[in-house]
């Protein structure tokens, strides 16, 4: 494809691109004699049919110049990243991005010193990838300096220019990678790429747990995690932080989650990849900075062998596997379950397993049947003994199986009253 090419049908039906609040912000760059383009992952997405979030535009405006034309329309401005040469622009409550043409002079790791161009070719050879090199004009022109349009339709994923110089501008670029072809790559893997990630990989220790952890997530969720996750333990990536793979639980746990009709849940996904003892899902939390949601997810699997939280009924019977449910509820039943289905060697097709696992569907969990104030008819004095009691009267519940008679509950209650 030429550098400057007829707008493929994708762009020309690109709402996004037409709707009033983007064709405002282009439209004011251009009437005052600058050029001013959409650019990144907008234009990409349109133009493989993938959503498109937020919309970035790139300009030779410088952004001072930015900024007093936008009020100067009356629009909101926001010096987001004015050493970066970015400026945040909003239309009726719709926020743009709006950056001036750069071309780096030094790079040193994650930051760089730029200076602004007028070159667009320039600011194309800045970016990470090439299919993230390109243009869209208000019209719907496609400009593609570097040739990533090509790229783009084979679904390859290639570094702009020497892959060695963008990956030491950013080492996060590794992981940006092997992200990017689990979400969008075809066919194998570009070997370039893949070798000097393997070379620079030592570079990933400098990078922050929120950033690593941003990256490793979407990959995860990502239609060709698998493939990705093989990659990038071939070529040792990941070897820097210590931890263990077990590719075949993430496998399995990826076909059982489409066999299941679930949506991809990178947590889960990260735990059977990287989580087979209590120090891994510790170590995980504290290099990634995780949630601690996240943290106690993974904290629960990691602590779940041998014990199967009623998943398997070979070895547990229904009436332990709703007792596990109450305690644990229905969420981290489920991921402790699914996880563990997929480490074992069960057939994915297992009929007796996933009866097992609709549980949650066909037994709802019952709530505690009775309060403090039954406790306190009984004659039980206001204090501490009354919480005493309820949790001994709850462990006699579960164990008797959820009773809902009166009688029964009567009886359990009067037992723990005695026994307090």
């Amino acid at each position: 494809m030429t550098a400057d090419c007829s707008k493929p049908d994708a762009l020309r039906a690109a709402d996004w691109l037409s709707r009033p609040e983007t064709q405002a912000v282009l439209r004011l760059l251009e009437d005052a004699g600058h050029g001013a383009r959409v650019v990144g992952g907008s234009v990409r997405n349109a133009l493989i049919g993938t959503p498109v979030k937020d919309i970035d535009i790139a300009t030779t405006a410088l952004p001072e110049d930015v900024m007093r034309l936008a009020r100067a329309a009356g629009l909101t401005t926001h010096p987001t990243g004015l050493e970066h040469g970015t400026v945040t622009v909003v239309v009726q409550q719709v926020p743009f991005e709006v950056t001036t043409l750069r071309r780096d002079i030094e790079t040193f790791g994650r930051h760089a010193r730029v200076t602004f161009t007028t070159d667009w070719a320039d600011d194309a050879r800045r970016r990470d990838f090439t299919l993230n090199a390109l243009y869209a004009s208000r019209d719907g022109t496609l400009h593609d300096p570097l040739g990533g349009y090509d790229d783009l339709a084979a679904r390859r994923i290639r570094f702009i220019g020497e892959a060695r110089d963008r990956i030491r501008e950013d080492y996060l670029r590794i992981l940006r990678f092997f992200r990017f072809f689990a979400e969008y790559g075809r066919g194998d893997i570009d070997a370039s790429g893949l070798a000097a990630c393997a070379e620079l990989r030592a570079g990933i220790a400098r990078l922050s747990g929120e950033r690593i952890r941003a990256e490793l997530l979407r990959l995860l969720a990502a239609p060709r995690a698998v493939d990705a996750v093989d990659a990038m333990v071939g070529a040792n990536i990941l070897d820097v932080e210590h931890l263990r793979f077990d590719q075949r639980a993430l496998r399995r746990l990826v076909d059982l989650e489409a066999a299941l009709g679930r949506a991809p849940d990178p947590v889960l996904r990260l735990a059977a990849l990287l989580v087979t003892k209590p120090a891994d899902a510790q170590h995980l939390k504290e290099r990634l900075k995780l949630s601690t949601a996240e943290a106690d997810t993974l904290a629960i699997i990691a602590g779940s062998e041998p014990y199967d939280s009623g998943l398997n009924p070979a070895r547990t019977a229904e009436r332990q596997a709703r007792a596990d449910l109450y305690r644990l509820g229905t969420a981290t039943w489920m991921a402790r379950g699914l996880v563990l289905w997929a480490r074992s060697d069960t057939a994915l097709d297992d009929a007796a397993r996933g009866q097992r696992l609709a549980l949650p569907q066909r037994w709802p969990q019952p709530a505690l049947p009775v309060s403090g104030r039954d406790v306190l008819a009984l004659g039980v004095p206001a204090g501490p003994k009354v919480g005493y009691i309820l949790r001994d009267f709850e462990t006699r519940w579960i164990i008797d199986d959820f009773p809902s008679d009166p009688a029964r509950i009567a009886s359990l209650l009067a037992h723990a009253v005695a026994n307090s």
